[in-house]
């Protein structure tokens, strides 16, 4: 079973990310962020979030080491299993899948999905999810806005439209 990753904005190009912006990088990994948000490494994963918004905003990615290398031959066969990944979580957080799609980040082509989480005792929030896979490097997108909220600073876009990976 493959972890958990974020969604991409749109099908074919993402929207583009209004103001300034700064990098964050983690582990093999780099994206973008507006300026003045607060940013969090632990293990494998980067958080970045709005500052003073604990329920707010949200983006992170995170990477995981795959036991088998993946290559674009078996995207057919991935995205079936990630489409079966994308809707446990979504079920998880109390939501369902609303849109699934095939979309490119980092020259890669990769499965991405939204759903509304209705988490227990919090504010629902509108989840994307995406998944690159690249040798055996699996990383997770995760943008999560209030629900209704959309992407009113650009976060969204910008992580799935300035992720890059692996760095080695």
């Amino acid at each position: 079973m493959v972890p958990l990753l974020a969604s991409s904005c749109g099908g074919s190009t993402p929207p583009k990310a209004t103001g300034p912006s700064h990098r964050v990088a983690g582990p093999g990994f780099r994206f973008a962020v507006p300026d003045g948000w607060t940013t969090t490494q632990t293990g494998f994963a980067v958080v970045a979030r709005q500052p003073g918004e604990q329920e707010g905003p949200l983006v992170s990615a995170t990477a995981y080491r795959l036991t088998k290398p993946y290559s674009a031959a078996l995207f057919t066969r991935a995205a079936r299993e990630l489409d079966g990944v994308a809707a446990k979580l979504a079920r998880a957080s109390g939501g369902t899948v609303t849109e699934s799609l095939t979309t490119t980040v980092d020259g890669q082509k990769i499965r991405a999905y939204r759903f509304t989480a209705h988490p227990a005792g919090k504010p629902s929030t509108d989840d994307r999810i995406g998944f690159v896979l690249e040798g055996r490097h699996e990383y997770q997108l995760l943008c999560s806005v209030p629900a209704g909220a959309g992407d009113p600073d650009g976060a969204c876009a910008l992580l799935f439209g300035s992720f890059a990976a692996p760095l080695e």
